[in-house]
């Protein structure tokens, strides 16, 4: 079992000691092996079934999991001064296994699975903390096709509340004196959300989704709509950066003309609860691309947040911090398409439940080893590797039978890593990207315990 696994788990209490120690040792297998079966992971039949008891056991609860990785995440948020929390919802879809009990529908009607909300944690340069919070529910099959009611609901009662529990979970836990950013995308513009009462040093920075009715506070103060609001102030500066691969665009650089000014939220027409609300006092932050290429709808942000600007530097860095949402949309990619959880041959949604808060510290990780690589470049290789496995990764890229007595840097090993999953490392290639490190990890490993069975003088 790796060292790391057994320090992020040892706040772990799963009843008995041996279920603790096997969770330790599906977290270190299955990380070593991200992509790879359970069977592939775990070694052996033993190991295997071992794995398939653990998620199936009554006695180990989805939320002991989590739980553990959260006080580990709590540590590590207790060394920041500002921490990003980014909120967001996917959904693991099971339609491809129709006998498996316990799922509900989807966004797509036809499609059933489960749906995962999570709350996860950053540093304020942007390196991965841990998942601080995860709810995981299914749909009631009786409210399909009920959407038209909704509106008529309490908050309380509607499946958006999710945010609010989210909300209140992240600014109990983090400890007052540190700054926590709640980021979100546009399904969080939600007039309940913006009224919760906040502790002090609890922000949000969240996409508007809504044109809503606001009263600005100049020129003039008077009622309008938001994208008219924010059209009538004068920018503030320009800035130009590079816009990442969407499924909508292509990578490009762009340049961005910024405003922004504060406004009051007006109380929605269609609130239930409408005659008891007060106006809420905001920031309005809008990012307008100048100039788009031909035929491209150019980029328009228009973000909402209770963070102080007092120039174009403040400014500047709410756009960064939101643009570290970018982060929980790659955690889902590598629980989906790395670690390949809803492949998982598994029968029920509680048995998921309990792989998902497995695999939570497996995606976890990977995204914590590639962007520490990026941000700490000079940290050394045993920071994320044992001696055998970075002297064995020396020893194959180099094509050489002695490995260095010091472990090499940080940015190096994990381009090896990457090197190993494919990534060419040519000077203009950039830094490697989660996948290439999740399938280079998996040729280290099994690189590793050849050398190690082999050559052990040499990884004393």
């Amino acid at each position: 079992m790796s060292d790391w696994a057994a320090a992020e788990l040892q706040y772990a209490d799963l009843g008995d000691v041996r279920r603790n120690k096997r969770l330790i040792r599906l977290v270190s297998d299955l990380a070593a092996q991200p992509c790879a079966s359970i069977p592939q992971a775990s070694g052996d039949w033993a190991a295997t079934q071992a794995a398939y008891d653990f998620w199936s056991s009554p006695h180990v609860k989805a939320s002991s999991i989590v739980q553990a990785h959260q006080t580990s995440t709590l540590n590590r948020i207790q060394a920041e001064a500002v921490v990003i929390a980014i909120q967001d919802t996917t959904e693991l879809n099971f339609t491809h296994h129709p006998s498996k009990k316990g799922m509900g529908y989807l966004d797509n009607s036809k499609s059933s699975g489960l749906k995962v909300h999570s709350v996860f944690c950053s540093s304020a340069s942007g390196i991965p903390l841990g998942v601080l919070h995860q709810q995981v529910w299914t749909r009631d099959p009786a409210f399909l096709g009920k959407k038209h009611q909704r509106h008529k609901k309490d908050i309380q009662d509607k499946e958006s509340y999710r945010w609010l529990t989210a909300l209140d979970v992240t600014q109990t836990l983090i400890p007052p004196e540190t700054t926590v950013v709640t980021v979100a995308d546009r399904e969080a513009d939600i007039y309940d959300l913006f009224v919760l009462p906040r502790r002090p040093n609890s922000e949000f920075i969240i996409r508007a989704n809504h044109n809503r009715c606001v009263k600005s506070t100049q020129p003039e103060p008077q009622v309008q709509r938001l994208q008219q609001a924010i059209e009538k102030v004068p920018p503030m500066g320009q800035l130009t950066l590079e816009l990442r691969r969407h499924p909508e665009r292509q990578p490009r650089i762009a340049t961005l003309t910024l405003r922004t000014t504060t406004v009051e939220l007006q109380p929605p027409n269609t609130h239930p609860q409408r005659q008891h609300l007060q106006p809420v006092c905001i920031q309005v932050i809008q990012a307008l691309e100048v100039d788009p290429p031909p035929g491209v709808e150019p980029v328009n942000w228009l973000l909402l947040t209770t963070l102080t600007i007092n120039c174009f530097e403040d400014l500047v860095q709410c756009l960064r911090w939101y643009s570290y949402r970018w982060l929980i949309e790659r955690y889902h990619y590598v629980l989906k398409s790395g670690c390949r959880i809803e492949q998982l041959q598994l029968e029920s949604a509680d048995r998921i439940h309990r792989a998902l808060a497995t695999y939570t510290i497996v995606a976890w990780r990977l995204l914590w080893i590639t962007y520490l690589a990026r941000y700490h470049p000079d940290l050394p290789a045993d920071t994320i590797l044992e001696a055998y496995q970075w002297q064995s990764l020396y020893c194959t890229i180099h094509h050489h039978s002695n490995p260095p007595d010091s472990p090499p840097n940080l940015r190096d090993a994990v381009r090896w890593i990457a090197q190993l999953g494919g990534f060419l490392a040519r000077s203009h290639d950039g830094e490697p990207g989660v996948k290439t490190i999740w399938q280079g990890l998996r040729r280290l490993h099994d690189i590793a315990q050849k050398e190690a069975f082999t050559f052990p003088q040499n990884y004393c």
